[in-house]
């Protein structure tokens, strides 16, 4: 966001992410797969910019007062990006997440300051029932703190912060002359992928837009929401940002195909980056494959493999 050299705060080395092309894992005949590296953004996720777009849209209209306690319900990588914004920006803070997400998460929320309540899942899945009950925590602390909700589910703001990386993208691969055919990643929030998708688009470009979820939970697929270990998106529910015209199709990946490549993806092509992320690059490889070379297929990795480390996914 800020020129090269010293900047006036951490929050302005939030973005300029590198778009690289993979070449090792996509199979001949295929398409281009670019993918937007951002765990380089300072909490090691994408979630940074959409954390800054909520605050600074709050006290451009006076929702969010100097002082006043904010709060929100997360897997982990919205928490850490509000923690550290929050932190820099002096609002106390109060996140709930569950023991469903990456420990390292939890602990990264603490380290900025956050007070972080912990709801109990079943079993270390992800369930629908599980956001309502993190949901209702949220609503006792504002009525306990008076503090400011940043809704991540229906904050257009969101957008604002997503639509920069969109047109990111643009830039990035305009230079080397390339018009990109399909955007494609997995929802959460919806907020990534609407944003980018529409920055794509005002390009004039005909870019398809192709939403991604887990098969084990295809809300968007078929309808049903399920337990499975994607942190970051199917919530459970066709997420508000997701509007009908904000997508072209839903396809839903194999939660275990995503997570056997995501060693591949390290060891072969240094993408360091987790379950979603990993879901994001298999989504595309399949578009890959199906619209053949002389094409260009854009995800996003979402996060730094650093945040999954205590669990199994980098495990041979």
């Amino acid at each position: 966001m800020g020129l090269p050299g010293i900047q006036s705060s951490s929050l302005d080395t939030i973005g300029g992410t590198p778009l690289v092309r993979l070449s090792r894992v996509v199979p001949d005949g295929a398409a281009d797969v670019l993918v937007k590296v951002e765990g380089g953004n300072p909490t090691g996720s994408y979630k940074d910019r959409m954390a800054l777009a909520m605050i600074e849209g709050a006290e451009r209209r006076g929702a969010l007062r100097p002082g006043q306690r904010v709060v929100e319900f997360t897997g982990g990588s919205t928490g850490s990006s509000l923690a550290f914004v929050c932190a820099v920006k002096e609002y106390p803070l109060s996140i709930v997440t569950s023991d469903a997400f990456a420990p390292e998460k939890l602990r990264t929320m603490r380290a900025f300051g956050a007070d972080v309540t912990v709801v109990p899942s079943d079993g270390g899945q992800i369930t629908p029932d599980l956001f309502v009950r993190m949901r209702e925590e949220v609503d006792r602390v504002i009525e306990r703190e008076g503090a400011f909700w940043t809704d991540q589910f229906h904050n257009v703001d969101a957008l604002t912060g997503y639509a920069v990386l969109g047109r990111e993208i643009l830039q990035q691969a305009g230079g080397d002359g390339v018009a990109v055919d399909v955007f494609c990643a997995g929802v959460g929030t919806a907020g990534m992928f609407a944003g980018v998708s529409a920055a794509l688009r005002e390009s004039g470009g005909p870019v398809r837009a192709v939403a991604l979820e887990p098969t084990s939970s295809p809300m968007l697929t078929a309808g049903k929401a399920g337990p499975h270990r994607v942190e970051g998106i199917a919530t459970g529910i066709v997420p508000p940002l997701l509007t009908p015209g904000s997508y072209d199709e839903g396809r839903a990946i194999d939660e275990a195909e995503a997570r056997r490549l995501a060693l591949p993806l390290a060891r072969q092509e240094g993408i360091f980056t987790g379950t979603s992320g990993a879901l994001n690059v298999a989504g595309a490889l399949h578009l890959a494959r199906e619209i053949g070379a002389g094409h260009i297929v854009v995800t996003v990795a979402p996060d730094t493999g650093l945040k999954y480390l205590t669990g199994d996914l980098f495990i041979d």
